[in-house]
């Protein structure tokens, strides 16, 4: 029997928790699919060279490249040309809410399975008004669990419309390097502490929690700081006190290298908690106020059973003391035993399986006279504009950050793979059209169109790019 094409699609998030989901499952897909990764966040430029895998960049809604309702038309559009051109049997979102240029793509092609990814341990946010409309609109719900899991209050936490499977993980102890192989690899002292620091930077709250956490680790004797990008301000100040042996390195996945690493301090989203405790890093965790996810009550729950310690986002002193805690070896060795107890992370795998057999059941009723479709046409369309417009009424009161404007400057179109190449187009201040590698003449000329409706008639378009692979 042949594979099936399975395509992973992402939001943008604030960390890297949807993608390294994505390529988690990806990773494990691959044995009974061919995945790929679609994603609005510009962490997927790590990911073709990294996972072997398919991948393909769309824009946000929050560059303000074009208008709300422009954007999800052209979301909706990106999808179904990328499903005729993969003859894919599947999608799959994982985000906070399935945005409805997701849900007007499954509108237009009603046979294709739509399964949303939805993390759990939500705050009480005004999404959750719309959570009833929303499971009405795909087709099947699956909750990655959480090592918090029995900490849940959120509005999602009594729902019974999704499938839960265990945690997962991007770390796998068969395949991470052991500790001598990664500190060559990160180019790290083989008999020197290495602690790694993975706190966010650019708003203030977060520029402070940085500042107080690397001036915290002066005190760490021979310590070697790790972080995965430079720690400035948005004036490019540095937040690092000069006396600090800073090394910054980027590689993906981190959680390969993982076993490199003495110490950890990291915000508590999902993928640094369920990639360091599984790894048995001593962890101190510094929670980040997110707008959904409720990383206090996650690193409640690791202080409380003593996977890790936290410390107060809001308290600059409690950060500082946790920080000299970290420091003392008793404290290490005793996270580190305590991350044996933890349960596994398997729930990449088990995704993986649900996914395929979602496909086969799918295709086993084709023929057979029966719609699967609930919904009548009618109905589903007035409930995704429901949506749509209490969206847009959100946003209104809530509007993205303003980002920084694009240029007039044709668009540029190339179906590069490699990372630096990736990194450069997605961050840069032209519009780009990433291409899927490997896709006919007829997907471009159907991306050409789907861009041209997208933009308006004042952007012309340059050749697509073949060569940064």
């Amino acid at each position: 029997m042949e594979k099936p094409t399975i395509i992973l699609a992402t939001s943008n998030g604030v960390g890297m928790g949807h993608l390294a989901r994505a390529a988690a499952i990806a990773t494990e897909l691959k044995a009974f699919a061919h995945p790929i990764i679609v994603s609005m966040a510009g962490g997927i430029a790590e990911m073709p060279a990294a996972l072997d895998v398919r991948c393909e960049y769309i824009p946000g809604r929050d560059r303000n490249w074009m208008s709300p309702m422009a954007w999800n038309n052209y979301l909706r559009d990106r999808l179904l040309a990328l499903i005729e051109e993969t003859d894919a049997k599947l999608i799959s979102f994982d985000g906070v809410v399935p945005y409805t240029g997701i849900l007007a793509m499954k509108e237009s092609n009603p046979e294709i399975p739509l399964v949303w990814m939805r993390r759990g341990l939500w705050k009480r946010t005004p999404q959750r008004l719309a959570l009833h409309l929303q499971t009405k609109l795909v087709d099947s719900i699956i909750e990655p669990g959480d090592f918090a899991h029995e900490y849940d209050n959120g509005p999602t936490a009594k729902r019974h419309d999704s499938t839960l499977t265990s945690p997962v993980s991007l770390f796998d102890p068969k395949s991470a390097l052991s500790r001598s192989e990664a500190r060559k690899v990160l180019e790290l002292d083989a008999d020197r502490p290495a602690v790694l620091v993975q706190l966010g930077t650019g708003e203030m709250d977060l520029n402070q929690k940085m500042s107080t956490v690397l001036q915290g680790l002066v005190g760490w004797k021979d310590a070697q700081i790790v972080v995965t990008k430079p720690p400035v301000n948005k004036d490019g100040v540095s937040l690092a006190p000069d006396s600090l042996d800073l090394k910054i390195i980027r590689y993906f996945p981190l959680a390969h290298v993982l076993n490199a690493f003495d110490a950890a301090i990291g915000a508590t989203g999902y993928n640094t908690v369920h990639e360091l405790l599984p790894a048995r890093i001593p962890t101190l965790l510094v929670s980040t106020i997110c707008q959904t996810d409720d990383q206090e009550t996650r690193a409640r729950w690791c202080d409380d059973f003593g996977y890790a310690i936290s410390a107060d986002q809001a308290d600059m002193a409690d950060i500082t003391a946790h920080v000299q805690e970290l420091q003392d070896p008793a404290v290490r060795e005793r996270l580190s035993k305590k991350c044996h107890d933890l349960p596994a992370t398997a729930g990449a795998a088990e995704i993986a399986r649900i996914l395929v057999e979602i496909v086969s059941s799918r295709d086993s009723l084709k023929g057979g006279g029966q719609s699967r479709e609930f919904l009548l046409p009618v109905l589903r369309r007035y409930l995704r504009l429901s949506l749509a417009w209490a969206t847009a009424i959100y946003r209104k009161i809530r509007p993205y950050k303003t980002k920084k404007l694009v240029d007039s400057l044709p668009a540029i179109w190339s179906d590069a793979t490699t990372s630096d190449s990736l990194r450069s187009l997605i961050n840069g201040s032209t519009r780009f059209e990433h291409v899927l590698a490997g896709s006919s003449p007829r997907y471009r000329q159907s991306r050409e169109a789907i861009a041209q409706k997208a933009y308006g008639e004042l952007v012309a378009f340059s050749n697509a790019d073949s060569s940064a692979k």
